[in-house]
């Protein structure tokens, strides 16, 4: 639904909204309020005192929870599945092993955040957090202690790499509608995720780690090889667990798949390739996240599901059971993408940046804040970024190439900063990890700030002599 003209002003919208999220949070936090009640409760009294018409209510709210359900439900479920079949097989501690081996116990973190660097080049936030949990979980697992010192580094890995890195949706189109050039800002953005995540994550995470304890969460882990089947039925099998090639190459999979739907769509956006080629266009389709992920789990289905004597009928059983304890997560994440779909719509944002455009600060300044005031107000960074470029186009005209770069940099670095309860990824690495919202506040949300915050430094520092250049 388009946003409607607002029937507030400015600062009615901003106190309607800063009202609304105080109130869901003081349900949740004080009350024990269920999040997913409370986000419901709370979307249906903002869209109504913010304007939006009653008759439009339904619709306002089916729009944002529908759309944040299409594109995370599928991945949720489908991931959740190949993560269980690869913690009950032994997979996820192969691969658990192997990676601590080769880095050591005391660099574990550090391992986990390069290789989830390293993945999200093409793989997208929520689909690369899905398929890395297992990891994340086992190595924590393992190690013991707060699992916020495995989960942050890579978490935090794959959000600098969706905000800042072309080929994801967010930098290309801000760097199109700047009239900037792809490989540019590709270039120009590499060098900085990678210094802003390790200042702005990963010393971070091992900060809040120190002082914040979270203990592993039941999500995933049943039991394991030799204890009783995932059935449930008292079964004890022994089961030799898979090789590290086999494993890696099931994880690969989806990432090589998503990767020709990345780089084909990117390149079919910027003319390099005509449209309606239909080879390319199946490989488009086969790299869809879903689909990627749906091909995945039936390559694991096939290749882990017998290990052991497993039955299909009891590896559908084990399937079955491991999507239980992810209802919540998908109804609480659909329901804060409702949430931020209702403040799109009453024209919070929008209200909100028009303000801020004209209040005279330093362009890259000015990008940051209204990047950072959009990502505030409604949740979204792809649509923070690409409203606030959209916002500043006019003012980079003449610009070169490496300032636009650095442009899109400081408007990705807003989106970034701040992810609080009006945004899905909030909600999918609260439940994900067992934390409850004042923790997720505490950590996650203290961590995008500060990857959002080192990004921008790093660009401001790089400002002047780009334009040297």
């Amino acid at each position: 639904m388009d946003p409607i003209e607002p029937v507030h002003g400015t600062a009615t919208l901003l106190l309607i909204a800063g009202a609304a999220v105080a109130v869901l949070l003081f349900l949740i936090m004080k009350v024990k309020l269920h999040a997913f009640i409370a986000l419901v409760l709370v979307s249906v009294v903002t869209a109504v005192v913010a304007g939006i018409p009653v008759a439009d209510v339904p619709v306002a709210l089916t729009d944002g929870f529908g759309s944040t359900l299409a594109s995370v439900a599928l991945l949720v479920a489908f991931g959740v599945m190949i993560g269980r079949l690869l913690e009950v097989t032994g997979g996820a501690q192969v691969l658990a092993d192997t990676l601590v081996n080769r880095f050591g116990e005391k660099r574990a973190p550090l391992a986990l955040g390069v290789a989830a660097l390293i993945f999200g080049f093409p793989i997208f936030f929520d689909a690369g957090l899905v398929v890395f949990l297992p990891i994340i979980l086992t190595v924590a697992r393992r190690f013991g202690g707060s699992v916020i010192t495995y989960a942050l580094p890579a978490a935090g890995a794959f959000a600098a790499m969706h905000a800042l890195v072309p080929p994801h949706p967010g930098p290309v189109a801000a760097g199109s509608v700047l009239g900037g050039d792809a490989g540019v800002v590709l270039l120009v953005n590499l060098p900085i995720v990678i210094i802003s995540w390790y200042v702005g994550v990963m010393l971070v995470s091992r900060f809040l780690a120190a002082r914040i304890m979270v203990p592993l969460p039941d999500l995933l882990f049943g039991p394991e090889n030799g204890g009783q089947d995932a059935d449930g039925e008292g079964a004890t099998k022994t089961i030799a667990p898979p090789s590290f090639a086999l494993v890696l190459s099931i994880l690969a999979l989806p990432l090589v798949l998503i990767s020709f739907n990345t780089v084909l769509t990117t390149l079919i956006t910027e003319g390099v390739i005509g449209e309606g080629n239909t080879f390319v266009d199946v490989l488009v389709l086969l790299g869809n996240t879903p689909v990627a992920l749906l091909i995945t789990l039936l390559v694991a289905i096939g290749v882990l599901g017998p290990r052991g004597g497993r039955t299909m009928s009891e590896t559908t059983s084990m399937l079955d059971a491991s999507l239980a304890p992810i209802c919540s997560i998908i109804l609480i994440t659909g329901a804060g993408g409702m949430f931020g779909g209702v403040l799109r719509t009453s024209g919070i944002g929008e209200a909100l940046t028009s303000s801020l455009s004209g209040i005279g600060v330093p362009l890259l300044l000015q990008a940051f804040l209204i990047a950072t005031a959009l990502r505030v107000a409604q949740g979204s960074a792809t649509v923070a970024l690409t409203t606030a470029a959209g916002l500043v186009a006019s003012q980079a005209e003449g610009l070169g190439d490496v300032q636009i770069a650095l442009l899109v940099t400081a408007i990705a670095a807003g989106s970034t900063v701040l992810s609080h309860v009006n945004d899905s990824g909030f909600w999918l690495v609260s439940r994900f990890f067992g934390m409850d919202e004042k923790t997720t506040l505490k950590t996650w949300t203290v961590q995008e700030t500060t990857l959002g915050l080192a990004a921008f430094a790093v660009a401001a520092i790089a400002w002047p002599l780009a334009g040297a250049l």
